[in-house]
């Protein structure tokens, strides 16, 4: 069955209105810009430095724990030497006092040891507490510059919320009114083009997404509503000023 003028008449109303109505929801998008993306990449790298300054800190605490084991130590031994010299002065042969003194150079070997790996301990607590402090103050800027991007973010949603439930809600209606084939090949071209357009006028002789030149002939058949027609060089449908015009109109 050849498709009648007020078929395709109204084909072409229906998708363009859909455009119409997409490139508004379009530029409440561009006006929030990249912010929803910037405050979702600052949340994550917000959990991410909290953690890692949660796994920071529960390092500090074990080598907190390990210097105070090894102080621990230090001061077991140095009791030890004590009692041990004390004992020199009752010792009854040779044997007596060489095991006493073996005895108090252990505890001071023990003493030079653990007082190295406090030495080590301490080092590696200063290299984490500097990469801890530094990790704050990130964390601390990336908050703060959260907090800003928050306000400004929810400043445009509650500026343009309502507006845009409703137009996504009429987007949807219009959608329901659109073929099937159509819907597809509409949404395959918007989503190609950064700006969203996959439904333009004729302007000046030229197609109004590419800017490409429209031959006489094909504006004539724009005109006559026999066939749906696109662009050869860019794929958008094309639509003629008088249904741009009423429809543009009506939704202004």
């Amino acid at each position: 069955m050849a498709k009648t003028t007020k078929g395709v008449a109204d084909k072409l109303k229906q998708i363009y209105q859909l455009q119409l109505i997409d490139s508004k929801i379009d530029k409440i998008q561009v006006l929030k810009g990249e912010l929803p993306i910037e405050v979702s990449d600052l949340e994550d790298e917000i959990e991410g430095l909290n953690t890692r300054i949660s796994k920071l800190k529960e390092k500090i605490g074990e080598i907190d724990h390990e210097i105070s084991s090894h102080n621990a130590n230090i001061k077991e031994s140095t009791l030890l030497i004590e009692r041990y010299e004390k004992q020199l002065d009752d010792v009854k042969n040779n044997r007596e006092f060489e095991a006493l003194t073996k005895e108090i150079e252990m505890q001071n070997l023990e003493i030079q040891l653990s007082e190295k790996k406090i030495k080590e301990a301490s080092l590696a607590k200063d290299a984490r507490d500097t990469t801890l402090a530094e990790a704050n103050g990130r964390l601390k800027t990336k908050n703060e510059n959260l907090s800003i991007k928050k306000v400004e973010l929810e400043k445009i949603i509650h500026k343009t919320d309502a507006e845009e439930k409703k137009l996504r809600k009429t987007s949807e209606k219009a959608r329901e009114d659109i073929g099937e084939r159509l819907l597809r090949s509409y949404d395959r071209v918007r989503s190609r083009y950064r700006n969203g357009l996959a439904v333009v006028t004729v302007k000046r002789n030229s197609c109004g997404g590419c800017f490409n030149r429209i031959p006489p002939q094909l504006q004539i058949e724009i005109g006559q509503y026999k066939n749906i027609m696109a662009c050869e060089h860019c794929g958008r449908v094309l639509v003629d000023d008088i249904i741009a015009g009423v429809l543009e109109e009506a939704l202004a």
